[in-house]
């Protein structure tokens, strides 16, 4: 079992989750997201020419996040002095990518010395996302 905080019951139902990871000795912290699942591509079956695909868990469970500086930490105080903890699960791939963006940009990871974000990263294509609920005034 994995040591994150706020574990769904049923992680079947969702794409992936935003997260965040404390340094408890230190107080810095890194908000970042994490799919549940991933697509493996296998080589095709003898005889065809398709790649084959499947999807499987990913390592969400034993991840400790791709910030350089976060993994130096961890080397430093070791992963007890660290907290993880599941901020929200989301049921789209564009819906976790879209709220982890909105969420660094509100708490203003960039320009926080507590945050070990150094980048906010953001890819989104408008024909992929479902019911986004965002009404913005045009003045």
């Amino acid at each position: 079992m994995s040591d994150w905080e706020n574990v769904p019951e049923d992680i079947s139902e969702y794409q992936g989750f935003i997260y965040r990871i404390t340094n408890l000795k230190t107080g810095m912290y890194y908000i970042g997201k994490k799919f549940f699942k991933s697509k493996r591509v296998m080589k095709p079956l003898k005889g065809k020419t398709r790649k084959r695909h499947k999807v499987v868990e990913s390592d969400w469970k034993s991840y400790w996040g791709s910030c350089r500086r976060l993994q130096e930490d961890i080397a430093k105080y070791g992963k007890d002095n660290f907290k993880r903890e599941i901020l929200g699960c989301y049921e789209t791939k564009f819906d976790c990518a879209y709220q982890e963006a909105k969420l660094q940009f509100d708490i203003g990871v960039l320009f926080d010395p507590l945050s070990f974000n150094e980048i906010i990263n953001i890819r989104l294509r408008k024909s992929k996302q479902k019911d986004l609920n965002v009404s913005i005034s045009k003045e």
